[in-house]
């Protein structure tokens, strides 16, 4: 996720011994080339944000059980530096570039979680990662040792058979795993098209957040992976369960999923709080902006503020992944500067890309406005609509 080319040496190696100190709050992870614009991890109210990972290198031959090893191997060495341990991984993404390397990365992950596994979502890109020998991509999010770490499984569920937990929680957050059109109940598969299948994730993510005491009410953050030519259908189904509340921010991207029948997968960050509250920036001529119906500009809960995946393009920027990066950053920084905070308060970040080869493009804006105490970050190759290049989504704190 976080890598590109220049990116890929960090995490694969050894990690920088040092880590230092961002803000009173903030502490960063610093890997093994300082120069890349990324952290190896960040750690922020409770939380230890890792970067995405690959265990290849330019000339590794393409092992996937070899390098998902090799990534947790160096994953496990961040946390080691961050006060924490793979015991305490609360959520962890898998990004494949092959849907049939699904059962061999599946058997060596297993062995890293052989107890009460972290909620996982598992997709498949539609680019090549930054090494081109590449073949996994893990990021994490963790808690440090002698934080709270409760699973959460609701009632009449089966235990799933592969290596994840459907919620992990942590105090007043939840992490949901990736959920597909499954019944709980059995683990079976329900067929479906686009809104049917979307219907049955969503009801999904409700018994798990009634297992843990929380609702659609209380979802900040939600990534969702769908597998169509256009999420339309998606968005009527999903738009019904935030009725009456601001809806989560969301980065709603193409991506392959590890089964050839499913279509939507969704991700889902919940935090009961009360302070929980809708940022809608002004435009950038200074007019009031606009909150959509399927999705929330910012959501500031706590210490926390959650930025919504982000496009740049303008019909004055097509084709330009500098020029579009430049101007989602723009849009980026109205968000925080409405909320009250800076760039120096970001802490994760993903970006999205359709075309792998404009990254260094990408990198190069992204550097203006990031020159130190990098956060944590994964750079992915999935599809976006129209001209779209590149799609940013940022979590903050103070």
């Amino acid at each position: 996720m976080r890598l590109t080319i220049l990116l890929c040496s960090v995490l694969m190696t050894a990690i920088a011994p040092a880590a230092y100190a961002q803000a009173a709050s903030t502490q960063i992870i610093a890997g093994s080339n300082p120069s890349l614009p990324f952290s190896a991890a960040v750690k922020a109210d409770g939380l230890i944000y890792v970067s995405g990972t690959i265990g290849a290198g330019p000339t590794v031959s393409g092992d996937i059980k070899k390098q998902t090893k090799d990534t947790l191997d160096s994953i496990a060495g961040v946390l080691t530096q961050a006060g924490s341990s793979m015991a305490n991984a609360a959520s962890v993404t898998v990004y494949l570039t092959k849907a049939e390397d699904f059962a061999a990365m599946n058997e060596v992950y297993a062995t890293y979680f052989p107890k009460d596994p972290p909620a996982r979502t598992t997709v498949v890109l539609t680019q090549p990662l930054a090494y081109p020998t590449g073949l996994v991509e893990i990021a994490m999010i963790a808690i440090p040792n002698g934080g709270e770490r409760k699973v959460i499984h609701p009632a009449g569920w089966v235990k799933s058979p592969a290596p994840y937990s459907y919620g992990i929680q942590s105090g007043n957050t939840l992490f949901l795993a990736g959920l597909i059109s499954r019944n709980g109940k059995d683990n079976l598969p329900v067929a479906g098209d686009l809104a049917a299948q979307t219907k049955v994730v969503m009801d999904n993510g409700a018994e798990i957040l009634k297992a843990a005491g929380m609702g659609f009410g209380d979802v900040v953050s939600s990534r969702v992976w769908y597998n169509a030519e256009s999420n339309q259908a998606l968005n009527e189904v999903y738009r019904t369960y935030f009725e009456g509340s601001a809806p989560p921010v969301r980065a709603a991207v193409r991506a392959g999923l590890t089964g050839p029948d499913y279509l939507v997968e969704v991700t889902m960050i919940a935090v009961k709080d009360p302070s929980r509250t809708q940022i809608v920036p002004p435009n950038a001529d200074g007019t009031p902006g606009r909150a959509g119906n399927v999705l929330s500009p910012a959501i500031q809960v706590g210490k926390r503020l959650y930025v919504a995946g982000m496009l740049g393009s303008t019909p004055a920027n097509k084709g330009d992944a500098k020029a579009q990066t430049t101007e989602a950053l723009a849009r980026i920084e109205r968000a925080l500067t409405a909320a009250g905070y800076e760039w120096s308060n970001v802490v994760d970040a993903l970006v999205y890309m359709p075309d792998m080869s404009k990254f260094q493009d990408m990198n190069a804006a992204y550097r203006e406005v990031f020159k130190k105490n990098f956060p944590a970050r994964a750079t992915i190759g999935t599809g976006l609509g129209g001209d779209a290049l590149v799609e940013i989504m940022f979590t903050a704190v103070k």
